[in-house]
């Protein structure tokens, strides 16, 4: 009885140390996380190294700007150019851009500096040749002539202050027809619209005013044919063409009131102040260990 008893009992030892030992559900699990984060790890490795390789590949290409003072003729063109591209999403035909010529542009004088009072003005005398007293000065309205609200002038500046600032720059010309103030601050619209009932030869607003008063057909353009486009900046560093809503209201005026004159001939735009303009020198980003 006791040998069979140890028997059976060895028998099952031996059956128990065959078997094969399973290991515990919680360890498979830390394995099979290990395992993943392993994966992970590599798999992000190599998405490192690719990344890596592709900068080394693809040069990343900066434009230098710089700032001039007094820009040529050709300098303002290729600017005017490249912001209305860059501001409406467009890219100009080679067919457009032949239509706009050098002659689109008022030369200005190589003393001509931002702020500097005088200058403008000598300019605009240029400008309009020597008819520049008789069209700019003259008070009196010749019917079949001169239209009334219909200026020959126009000056657009950022804000109402700025365009205060440069009529007193022009005062010298405005002394007998003053000019008109074509802002919405502290000014009703319908002032605006008084006033334009007279003969007004010089005129100097923001882009939202003077859209709105010449969609009213208050503001005439019949005798337009210089535009000053003022590129002062305020003192948070922007001017027409980068303060957003500004801007936009900006092109939206000249898309419709004046690109189709500035084409034909009939319209030439002053880009008065400093402007940046692409140096056209790059510099490449060189890729690390390089």
């Amino acid at each position: 009885m006791g040998t069979g008893t140890t028997g059976s009992v060895a028998a099952a030892k031996k059956r128990q140390k065959q078997r094969p030992q399973l290991r515990p559900k919680k360890s498979i699990a830390k394995t099979k996380t290990k395992d993943k984060k392993k994966k992970s790890s590599k798999d992000n490795t190599k998405r490192n190294l690719k990344k890596k390789g592709s900068e080394s590949e693809t040069a990343v290409v900066k434009v230098e700007r710089i700032l001039v003072e007094r820009p040529s003729i050709s300098q303002q063109l290729s600017f005017l150019i490249d912001q209305y591209q860059s501001a409406n999403g467009v890219q100009l035909s080679s067919l457009e851009l032949d239509s706009l010529k050098e002659t689109c542009i008022v030369e200005q004088g190589q003393d001509t500096a931002q702020n500097n009072t005088g200058n403008l003005v000598e300019d605009l005398k240029v400008a309009f040749g020597s008819s520049w007293k008789k069209v700019l000065c003259e008070k009196h309205l010749q019917e079949g002539q001169v239209d009334p609200g219909s200026p020959a002038l126009l000056v657009i500046s950022l804000s109402a202050l700025r365009s205060l600032e440069l009529l007193r720059e022009l005062r010298s010309l405005t002394g007998d027809c003053h000019a008109a103030k074509l802002f919405s601050k502290h000014m009703k619209i319908e002032e605006q619209v008084s006033t334009l009932k007279n003969r007004v030869n010089i005129a100097s607003g923001t882009p939202s005013r003077i859209k709105k008063l010449i969609d009213m057909e208050a503001l005439g353009l019949s005798r337009l044919s210089v535009i000053v486009l003022d590129m002062n900046t305020d003192v948070k560093g922007y001017s027409l063409f980068t303060l957003p809503q500004v801007r936009d209201e900006f092109w939206d005026l000249y898309r419709s009131y004046f690109h189709q004159p500035l084409v034909e001939g009939r319209l030439r735009l002053c880009l008065y102040g400093p402007i940046l303009l692409n140096s056209g020198a790059k510099k490449r980003k060189q890729p690390k260990g390089a």
